[in-house]
């Protein structure tokens, strides 16, 4: 049976995350009926990961087996016209049956933009994290620097995490500044339940000043997620891109 590999952007802030919930209302629940549509058949998708209420996708990967014959063109275009408009097909790719969208995965990126000024913002709210307090880059970086590396990240995990290992490498966090806005780039081979946002937090806390930088390894050693600062608001944060292997000949 043919597998199809689909890239996808969305709006978080119009749905309840991504995995399709009872009353519906989330992203999978609004691309499954599309793509079954297409097909004539019932469709189920297996993403690379998923996002909570409020996050938001620049790329999102998911993929589907489907014995239906179709043009690439029918799972982009066509998808996109029974979509909602917060939400759209931007690729499709024919691919191995050995691929996986979340196991096939080599690292995941994810992006935190946030407004640091002293009054928040009018245009796109529900897009951009938001801060008061001007923050220190310098004492951020120095702070994000104990975070790179394969650790037990327990303390940035949040209780209804369910992955069976704290244990992740992160290979990159960057922090970007763009006038007035502050970019947080996190890349790693996989994340765990709210762990970028509990990142962003206690980098947050960091840079107002709260603490010294070497505080964040101080959190990271205990294992304890009361050592850390509380889960920032999602607004601002975007899965940013999932990389594999070009054996499989995605868009990059």
């Amino acid at each position: 049976m043919p597998r199809i590999a689909l890239g996808l952007e969305y709006d978080g802030s119009r749905f309840l995350g991504w995995q399709t919930q009872p009353g519906g209302g989330a992203v999978q629940d609004a691309l499954e009926p599309a793509l079954s549509a297409i097909a004539s058949a019932p469709i189920g998708v297996t993403a690379a990961g998923r996002t909570d209420r409020g996050v938001h996708a620049r790329l999102q990967v998911v993929h589907f087996d489907t014995d239906a014959q179709r043009p690439p063109s029918a799972w982009v275009r066509g998808v996109n016209a029974l979509l909602p408009d917060a939400v759209a097909v931007l690729w499709s790719r024919e691919v191995d049956g050995e691929f996986h969208a979340r196991y096939s995965a080599v690292s995941r990126t994810y992006r935190y933009e946030l407004l640091n000024r002293d009054v928040r913002p009018g245009l796109g709210a529900a897009r951009l994290g938001w801060f008061h307090v001007p923050l220190d880059l310098a004492k951020m970086r120095e702070a994000a620097a104990h975070l790179v590396g394969e650790h037990d990240f327990s303390a940035f995990r949040s209780s209804e995490c369910q992955a069976k290992t704290p244990v992740r490498t992160l290979h990159a966090l960057e922090i970007e500044a763009r006038g007035a806005r502050i970019d947080f780039v996190l890349r790693a081979n996989a994340f765990l339940h709210h762990m970028v946002r509990n990142i962003v937090g206690t980098l947050i806390y960091v840079g107002k000043d709260k603490h010294p930088p070497s505080w964040a390894k101080d959190v990271l050693l205990s294992r304890k997620r009361s050592e850390a600062a509380p889960t920032f608001g999602p607004q601002g944060l975007y899965l940013e891109k999932i990389q594999y292997d070009a054996r499989w000949g995605l868009p990059e």
